[in-house]
């Protein structure tokens, strides 16, 4: 019985650079929110109001074609002349 083993390969992420990369993002984020959390607060309420018509797009995309196949079902269990 053999067993092929393949090389374990490190995420780019746990690399030094990767690691300065996210502390550098970390630090990058943090001032970023404290300077600008005035003007996130303020844009909040339009980003909602603007996140509605967006979130009802995408969260009814699943429901199919229209109505043509509303009723099929019962049409088809009731097809013994009742």
């Amino acid at each position: 019985m053999t067993h092929k083993h393949t090389p374990h390969t490190r995420s780019w992420l746990r690399t030094p650079s990767g690691v300065v990369l996210l502390g550098f993002l970390a630090i990058a984020a943090f001032f970023l929110i404290t300077e600008h959390r005035a003007h996130v607060l303020g844009a909040l309420p339009y980003v909602f109001f603007l996140l509605c018509p967006v979130l009802h797009l995408l969260l009814h995309r699943g429901h199919g074609d229209g109505h043509t196949g509303h009723g099929t079902n019962e049409d088809r269990s009731q097809g013994d002349g009742r």
